[in-house]
């Protein structure tokens, strides 16, 4: 997906997002966290300062909750404490960019035994 695709889709979770939030008959509901499909789960992380994280993942994967947490780490530790870094901006960061890799691909061998 190109940085248009990705903001398409993440306007059109956010507005789903906080349309199950008004929605919702449970009192204090976060939105949305997983949206289960055929072929693909989406799970959502959103931070306490409202900034959402997606991992889209074969149905029925393991620890994807676990896998957000650790790339809101990354995301507190090589974005936010970059300089250069604007809010709310598309993330352009290389630190990041190798790190998230690095995760993702420890992760895929650890689910995947490989």
């Amino acid at each position: 997906m190109d940085t248009n695709d990705s903001l398409r889709v993440a306007s059109l979770w956010h507005s789903m997002h906080a349309i199950s939030q008004q929605l919702s008959p449970v009192a204090g509901c976060s939105g949305i966290e997983l949206l289960e499909a055929d072929t693909f789960d989406l799970h959502c992380f959103q931070s306490l300062t409202g900034t959402k994280f997606f991992v889209v993942c074969e149905p029925g994967a393991q620890q994807m909750e676990a896998l957000l947490k650790v790339i809101y780490e990354l995301y507190t530790d090589y974005v936010l404490k970059n300089p250069f870094y604007e809010i709310e901006m598309p993330i352009r960061c290389e630190l990041f960019d190798f790190n998230l890799s690095q995760t993702v691909q420890k992760d895929c061998v650890a689910l995947l035994g490989r």
